[in-house]
């Protein structure tokens, strides 16, 4: 990404990986100056009515994306969080990837010659047999109304199962607070009754990315290939059937490895491991065997500690703190 050389208020030269995003309110302008060159997606975009017994999420065209971050903002401020700064010197929001405080983001994928780019926003892909959820001894992440991969703070002990069985690498630990959450993209399901659609949807100036139900996405993205065929790597609509499927749905002019969206098979990650995971947890054997683990390992470290005193000991006395 190209370097920006500013002066911070003290004189001194510094610089910032990317360019400031694009604040919302100026998007205005951007969109008058793109109308009729994008393609009209506002019958999937605006005001989407969510209808009971239908899966949604989001569909990205990473053609039509054009890096200017204004979805970020949106997701930060709809989700009240504090902008990431760190990469700019507390400057600009410019998160480096996602985490504790960046549910959503823009990245740049460029060939080392140059001759291959290209924009992706990354988020949650809220998949349809998800394995951070499987993972999950609790049920604080759960599969919620309309297919929303959710967390319920109640539920979470802070195990991170779910950083680990998520084949996107996307739930994110709050280490930095006393009370920690899991933070990631739950497609602005406080916002959803009353405003329609996610934050990010809203404010793209292109139609980068659309909200709505995922079988009109799914035919949506399939009636691009059909029409424009070549233009997209393989003519393949990235969440078909990726990791089971995914309700975030993706179509891009380049491989779909480069802009870090893993190969996976057509089954679910939990597909094997879900059942006896969820058989115990039903029939109240997964506590018995917590707590019977969390017994032997107690018993062990206290035998351990027994032996080193009696060590310790018959070396020469006991030590003032063992």
């Amino acid at each position: 990404s190209k370097h920006l050389l500013i002066k911070d208020q003290k004189g001194d030269n510094v610089t910032v990986l990317d360019p400031p995003p694009v604040h919302p309110r100026a998007l205005e302008h951007t969109s008058s100056i793109l109308e009729g060159m994008i393609p009209n997606e506002s019958e999937l975009t605006a005001g989407v009515k969510v209808e009971a017994g239908h899966s949604y999420g989001f569909f990205t065209d990473t053609s039509l994306c054009i890096g200017c971050k204004a979805c970020v903002v949106a997701c930060s401020e709809a989700n009240d969080l504090p902008p990431d700064t760190q990469l700019s010197g507390g400057l600009t929001q410019s998160p480096g990837d996602l985490n504790s405080r960046t549910k959503n983001i823009i990245k740049l994928y460029r060939s080392e010659d140059g001759t291959e780019s290209s924009f992706v926003k990354r988020q949650c892909m809220h998949c349809i047999d998800p394995g951070c959820v499987a993972a999950c001894p609790f049920g604080a992440l759960h599969k919620s109304e309309h297919g929303i991969v959710a967390w319920d703070p109640g539920r979470c002990i802070g195990c991170r199962y779910c950083e680990v069985a998520c084949p996107f690498g996307i739930p994110k630990f709050e280490w930095d607070r006393f009370n920690p959450r899991i933070v990631k993209c739950e497609l602005c399901r406080h916002r959803l009754a009353t405003d329609g659609q996610p934050a990010c949807t809203r404010v793209c100036p292109t139609s980068a990315v659309i909200y709505g139900e995922r079988a009109a996405l799914l035919a949506d993205a399939k009636r691009r290939v059909a029409e424009h065929p070549g233009k997209y790597w393989k003519d393949h609509v990235y969440g078909e059937r990726e990791g089971g499927g995914t309700q975030v749905l993706y179509l891009s002019h380049v491989p779909f490895e480069r802009l870090g969206l893993p190969k996976l098979r057509d089954e679910s990650i939990p597909r094997d491991g879900s059942f006896v995971k969820r058989s115990l947890t039903e029939l109240g054997v997964f506590p018995v065997l917590a707590y019977a683990g969390l017994t032997f390992v107690v018993r062990r470290r206290w035998k351990e500690h027994d032996e080193e005193v009696r060590r310790t000991e018959a070396a020469g006395g006991p030590m003032e703190q063992l």
